[in-house]
């Protein structure tokens, strides 16, 4: 039953490219890899895989100067043990409303890490530090305003139902929300604060609202990028009152030419409930326009129980069109 829906999904959308083409932007986005494990000990099988890990297939069309729509489909692995799974990850109607106020409602991307994520740049080899360690969705439904109070300052708020795109929202769940400002320095520097809230639910054991404060800087040179962010999370899960953790992620890019760029990233979640640290390093290949791959190798260091690290080789593809 899954293969004929995901089949049927991927014919409906390959024909939506060839009768609406010439009227919105279709778009397909791939991510796939194969990893082998090389920290398994003397004797041990060493594990290893090819992975299709995500699809993205998109599809944006401007109704006129001021409205337009976007769907994204999802096609991934979910918590059921389904391989693949299509979920409707953006569903969301654009309001350009002024020259300054953007409103976005419906299944709509989230504000949380969008930020760093962009500045990144490398989703087809991890998430972003928030979206890996599970502090924030991707896309949620709800509402998101953007207010660019001048050049070089802007504001963003939303309201979300606060349970992702992958559920449906609690019966008894209360709204999330975040604030959030941008100050763009130059083309190359950029600095964002941005504030989450989830407030306490009276109907279930949460004792006190959850935030979530994050200060993020990006700076892009002629051939490097540097990255810094740090979030506090007080209240975790709502369940215990003055509970904090800290997430810090920290990443740096190095183009040699048009072709090839080496990229490292350090994550300590050590401060979480994960009780880790993440590194990664490597060179990406730019192999053709829409075509990335990269090799790197990926280290998690567990500190809740002292085991050693974990050292994962990976070579990353990426094909969107």
């Amino acid at each position: 039953m899954m293969k004929k829906t995901i089949l049927l999904l991927s014919t409906a959308f390959i024909m939506s490219l060839n009768v609406s083409a010439q009227e919105g932007t279709p778009s397909v986005k791939i991510f796939s890899n194969f990893n082998y494990d090389i920290s398994t000990e003397e004797g041990e099988q060493a594990f290893k895989e090819f992975e299709l890990k995500r699809a993205y297939l998109g599809y944006s069309y401007n109704i006129d100067e001021k409205f337009s729509t976007k769907i994204t489909f999802d096609v991934g692995s979910n918590s059921s043990g389904s391989a693949y799974t299509a979920f409707l990850k953006i569903a969301s109607l654009k309001w350009r409303a002024s020259d300054k106020l953007t409103l976005n409602s419906g299944m709509v991307g989230t504000k949380n890490f969008k930020f760093m994520e962009k500045s990144w740049g490398r989703r087809y080899i991890e998430k972003s530090a928030q979206d890996k360690y599970k502090w924030a969705n991707a896309a949620d439904l709800g509402l998101t305003v953007d207010y660019k109070l001048s050049d070089n300052i802007s504001l963003d708020a939303q309201v979300l139902n606060g349970e992702g795109y992958k559920k449906t929202q609690a019966s008894n769940g209360l709204f999330r929300g975040g604030l959030g400002i941008t100050y763009t320095i130059s083309t190359k520097l950029g600095l964002r604060l941005h504030q989450d809230i989830s407030p306490r639910n009276t109907y279930t054991d949460s004792t006190d609202s959850q935030y979530i404060s994050t200060a993020s800087i990006a700076y892009s040179g002629t051939n490097f990028s540097l990255g810094y962010e740090a979030s506090l999370m007080q209240n975790a899960d709502n369940i215990i009152a003055d509970e904090e953790e800290s997430l810090i992620s920290i990443y740096g890019t190095y183009k040699l030419n048009e072709d090839y760029t080496l990229f490292a990233r350090y994550d300590d979640a050590t401060e979480t409930a994960n009780k880790g640290s993440y590194t990664i390093y490597g060179i990406e290949r730019q192999m053709t326009k829409g075509v990335t791959l990269a090799l790197n190798m990926q280290s998690w260091a567990d500190a809740a129980d002292g085991s050693e690290t974990e050292n994962t080789l990976y070579i990353n593809l990426e094909y969107k069109f």
